[in-house]
């Protein structure tokens, strides 16, 4: 009994030097959702080689988009254990908030396929794919944390496979033909529903209906009322989410009121000089749907 109490030890060992320690990185990631900066940081000074409570201050520094301050945080978790696969990934979605695509996704493809079962890093790579206009692969990657199921994935990553999913398909009938429109489009609203019914004061759902009710033509449901109202909520939600001021520039745009829709284009660069939508919309790219080309 002894020595096979031995043999299971030294396999443990074996696991967690060969992978890194593992984090239950679900509830980690949930409860990063429920405190703030304060009670993270607070957690960090009484455990300071805590590599759970640092990993929880990083993604809380996540969340108030203070990217640079959550990088520190990730790699003070790589310095204790180079191997820990969380925290290479708080790195990667560091980078790809940075506008650094090519980094983010050198390691986050090098964690999908150590980890096929981290769904964060299908996320950040649906995020990336979603802007180089790659939308059947984030449509692909949203389906794949879908598939793993609600009690494997955290609360956040699993609303943002439904918003991704939404989103992608949106863009996919915008390009397609009369059929795309029909199959496509109508897989929209029912995720963005889905995504409201587990985080209905999430800025990014609330920027994913506005956006639905902005960019839709009437006879699918286009509301601009409707529309203002799910933005105005977004940025009450979330003061420094770039993407929510460029939409609603342009609803004020198509209101006809130029001076609010460069003053909500101008500060959704403010936030995010280097933010995709805002650029996108103001070089008239309309890669990502500019006002007159939404029907």
């Amino acid at each position: 009994m002894r020595r096979l109490l031995f043999i299971c030890a030294v396999l443990i060992l074996f696991v967690i030097t060969k992978q890194g320690y593992a984090l239950e990185w679900q509830k980690l990631h949930n409860q990063a959702d429920k405190i703030t900066l304060d009670e993270a940081s607070s957690s960090v000074r009484k455990n300071n080689d805590s590599i759970e409570d640092l990993y929880v201050l990083g993604l809380v520094n996540l969340n108030l988009h203070k990217d640079e301050q959550a990088k520190e945080v990730f790699e003070k978790v790589l310095s204790v254990d180079p191997k820990t696969i969380e925290a290479k990934w708080g790195v990667a979605e560091v980078l790809r908030r940075q506008h650094k695509p090519e980094e983010s996704e050198k390691i986050v493809v090098s964690i999908i396929k150590e980890r096929p079962d981290f769904s964060p890093a299908y996320i950040t790579l649906a995020y990336i794919r979603y802007f180089q206009m790659r939308f059947n692969d984030s449509v692909r990657l949203a389906n794949k944390v879908l598939a793993q199921g609600e009690k494997k994935v955290d609360l956040s990553n699993h609303v943002r496979a439904h918003l991704m999913l939404g989103g992608s398909k949106g863009m996919i009938a915008h390009y397609g033909g009369p059929i795309s429109k029909i199959i496509n489009g109508t897989a929209v609203l029912p995720n963005l529903r889905r995504a409201e019914e587990k985080q209905p004061d999430s800025a990014a759902v609330l920027f994913g209906l506005g956006s639905f009710y902005l960019l839709s033509p009437s006879i699918i449901g286009g509301d601009l009322d409707q529309a203002e109202k799910y933005f105005k909520k977004g940025i009450e939600a979330d003061p420094l989410f770039a993407d929510i001021y460029v939409r609603l520039g342009q609803l004020y745009q198509l209101k006809g009121d130029e001076q609010k829709y460069e003053f909500y284009l101008n500060k959704a660069l403010e936030i995010d000089p280097q933010n995709e939508l805002a650029l996108d919309i103001k070089s008239r790219k309309c890669k990502f749907i500019c006002i007159p080309d939404r029907g």
